[in-house]
């Protein structure tokens, strides 16, 4: 007797929620638009530590909107990342592609995209920066290595640049010239998290982000990841992914002279938070294979601490730093 192949879908959707935390499953009747902005602004807070550092710098108007994007890319993450399984991770995220297509024709049900409908509405948000993230991390599931910078770059135009651009949408910006700068913060963005994670993202997740064709330049392979290697080699390949990731940072930088002081704070902010990933890197001799790169959180108050002194002194924002 054949399988119904509705009904496998089903148990495969039913595992893969099951996987997840049980307020992430999508309810039988929607919350209201206040529950669904406490659920959002809850998940942004508990799951990001940054998040309180950077919304001071917000005016209150803007926390919901960025509490529903946040949660909106949040969720979308997990769904690919934490399920386990690259079947059920496409699955889920089908059919939060269906919410999002729901949520757009005025259907919302999960929390995150009642909350997320309000904030399209005022901040006029088109649905591309979002189906991109969806592209992203569909993407993951299949693409786990890149032959050039090219193919990276491509993916962070999916993966990293559509966040850039829904921040400037909330924040009443959506011109072509800032949003080419935010892409370019978002991208070193991405890549500096790339060479601070590549021990978890090869033995965990089975991905190489580092460009093949460079790879085989410098004479670095897979094996020297798998066994946690740190040869001269693979210093001189990071050291060299390592700059292009700061060139990137200094292209966006223009960015921060062109938004309001609110927004610039975190984009200030978020600049030297990536750039001292990179400079983490480099104290650790460029040994990502031994142990994570992280700033430390006296390195993070030193950091908001400079924020606030630049809201204070905006000539003093982020400037050189890039070097």
């Amino acid at each position: 007797m054949a399988s119904n192949p509705v009904n496998n879908q089903e148990i495969l959707l039913a595992q893969a929620w099951a996987a997840l935390p049980a307020s992430y499953g999508i309810p039988v009747v929607a919350p209201t638009l206040e529950e669904a902005q406490a659920w959002c602004r809850n998940l942004a807070e508990t799951h990001y530590e940054n998040f309180h550092v950077a919304s001071w710098f917000l005016p209150r108007r803007l926390r919901p909107h960025f509490h529903a994007i946040y949660a909106y890319c949040r969720v979308s993450d997990d769904l690919g990342d934490e399920v386990g399984d690259r079947g059920q991770s496409l699955a889920l995220l089908d059919q939060w592609n269906e919410e999002l297509d729901a949520c757009y024709a005025g259907h919302a049900r999960h929390p995150v995209f009642v909350a997320l409908s309000e904030t399209i509405r005022i901040c006029q948000i088109p649905k591309q920066p979002f189906a991109d993230l969806l592209t992203a991390f569909k993407q993951d599931q299949i693409v786990t290595r890149y032959r050039d910078m090219g193919e990276v770059l491509a993916y962070c135009r999916y993966s990293a640049n559509p966040v850039g651009r829904l921040v400037l949408y909330a924040c009443g910006y959506s011109d072509a010239e800032r949003f080419r700068l935010s892409d370019f913060t978002c991208s070193a963005l991405q890549l500096a998290n790339f060479w601070q994670d590549i021990a978890s993202d090869y033995h965990q997740r089975d991905r190489v982000y580092l460009p093949q064709d460079v790879m085989q330049q410098f004479g670095v392979t897979e094996a020297t990841i798998d066994a946690g290697r740190v040869t001269p080699e693979f210093r001189a390949l990071l050291k060299d992914q390592i700059a292009y990731a700061r060139l990137l940072f200094e292209q966006g930088l223009p960015l921060v002279g062109m938004v309001d002081r609110e927004l610039a704070l975190d984009l200030d902010l978020f600049s030297r938070g990536g750039l001292e990933i990179l400079r983490a890197i480099e104290q650790q001799d460029y040994d990502v294979l031994s142990s994570r790169p992280a700033i430390s959180k006296r390195r993070k108050l030193g950091l908001a601490l400079r924020a606030v002194i630049s809201k204070l002194f905006p000539a003093q924002r982020l400037r050189g730093d890039a070097t």
